[in-house]
């Protein structure tokens, strides 16, 4: 069994689709508008490896209301492949002011950092 893709919610699907490009190298697929759900649109993001993201969007997403699907996921997970390349990652995003935790060695024993992406959503980068 693999994960196929991750589904995110955002309410800018242009914004997030660039910020994964720039930050991550994604490819980002074409634009898929729903004939049977009016307003739902989205774009897949494929990585060198590992599943794709497909971000969605629609205009019931506000990020507030509990009672309607919602912006974001809990965390994400990337690995990298090296401690270097986590470093090298966290001092972009640091620059970029999108650091949410600086690279160390969590108490169960992944080397990470955690970054935002622009709807806040927090993005692990691990080795």
């Amino acid at each position: 069994m693999r994960i196929a893709h991750v589904a995110l919610w955002t309410t800018d699907l242009d914004r997030l689709c660039r910020f994964w490009a720039d930050i991550f190298g994604a490819t980002v697929g074409d634009l898929y508008e729903s004939a049977r759900r009016p307003g739902f649109s989205s774009r897949f993001l494929y990585l060198k490896d590992g599943p794709s993201i497909e971000l969605m969007q629609g205009p019931w997403i506000s990020g507030q209301d509990e009672q309607t699907e919602r912006q974001g996921y809990a965390h994400l997970a990337l690995s990298l492949g090296s401690r270097e390349a986590v470093d090298a990652l966290a001092t972009k995003a640091a620059a970029l002011s999108i650091l949410m935790s600086p690279a160390r060695m969590t108490g169960d024993g992944f080397y990470e950092a955690v970054l935002s992406d622009p709807d806040g959503n927090p993005i692990e980068i691990t080795a």
